[in-house]
């Protein structure tokens, strides 16, 4: 056995036997709930939403609903804009962006239907340019793709429920992946948590699913960006949760860092505080990427790297398990 294989045994040891502390894990989701059209389609979005707030509530988030309340004080638009503002200074809390809806696309812009003006996807990326703190977009509505070029960034996970601009009809892939997020048999590798990589897995599926039980041709194709590339990523581009396509121009594969989000953590995932954890994170990206690029460096290279990044990651494990206000090296 190599020493490189020795160390990661020994992490996993760690984290499974680790006592650790409690810490707040309070993310925020912001669930838009867009202009229905019809009362059917506004009973449905309201469920959908519904389905967020109890996920919400067993993943100890935050949940602020858009588009649901009778005030008229202020657009939904300027609403949605005035909550993205307030989360501009916060670097750790990771922020959820569901939009629950319709959408169009003319040919050139994108936008996404609100009670009242719409938002169009270079103004949402226009907001969510300032966050420093982690974010996923998720935009179920139909004729969403090309937003996923617009919000496309670094560290940044974005789904779409469609892979064109013109595939406008009404999309059901937001009510699966809702009912999937925290849902134990969407837990594919079975790590005690479903993560958004998984939910997106396995809603893609039923939506395949759906059409083909119906005998209709599908008309919703979604995608996952996460690695800044802007072109997405479809659910049979996968075996399991490893992505197993290549990105255009030699860019890292998706799928990776929206593994990394999780609404409902695992018993030994919540011990991880949100520093500890984004350090952690970084280090597992940073792994994956150079597991990827193993056949075009040398051994000599290769294990080196590994077992250094291997050894990081260790050490924050070790830091789950020194007490609050402990000091010296651990």
């Amino acid at each position: 056995m190599t020493r490189a294989a020795t160390l990661l045994i020994t992490i996993l040891l760690v984290v499974l036997t680790s006592g650790g502390r409690a810490t707040a894990q309070q993310q925020v989701v912001v669930a838009v709930i867009g202009a229905p059209g019809t009362p059917e389609y506004g009973a449905q979005f309201g469920q959908w939403a519904d389905t967020w707030k109890q996920a919400c509530s067993k993943g100890g988030a935050t949940f602020i609903a858009i588009g649901l309340d009778e005030s008229k004080d202020v657009s939904d638009k300027a609403r949605l804009e005035e909550v993205l503002a307030e989360r501009s200074q916060e670097t750790l809390t990771a922020l959820w962006l569901i939009l629950i809806g319709h959408g169009t696309f003319d040919g050139r812009t994108a936008k996404f239907n609100l009670r009242g003006p719409d938002v169009a996807a270079n103004e949402l990326a226009d907001w969510l340019r300032p966050l420093q703190s982690p974010v996923a977009v998720v935009n179920a509505a139909s004729a969403s793709a090309p937003f996923l070029k617009e919000l496309s960034a670094s560290g940044r996970v974005v789904i779409t429920a469609t892979k064109s601009g013109f595939e406008q009809n009404y999309t059901r892939f937001g009510e699966f992946l809702a009912e999937a997020i925290v849902q134990p048999a969407a837990d594919l590798d079975k790590d005690g948590q479903t993560s958004l990589l998984e939910a997106f897995l396995t809603a893609s599926h039923r939506v395949s699913e759906f059409y083909t039980a119906a005998g209709r041709l599908a008309t919703e194709h979604a995608l996952l960006d996460d690695n800044g590339d802007g072109l997405g990523t479809p659910a049979d581009w996968f075996q399991g949760i490893r992505p197993v396509q290549r990105a255009r121009d030699g860019a890292a594969l998706d799928g990776y860092r929206a593994h990394q989000f999780c609404l409902l953590y695992s018993k030994t995932e919540a011990r991880i505080p949100p520093d500890l954890r984004a350090k952690r994170n970084q280090l597992e990206l940073e792994v994956m990427k150079l597991r990827d690029a193993k056949d075009q460096i040398p051994e000599s290279v290769y294990y080196p790297r590994l077992e250094a990044l291997l050894y990081e990651i260790a050490h924050i494990y070790e830091q789950i398990d020194v007490p609050t206000g402990a000091s010296g090296d651990s």
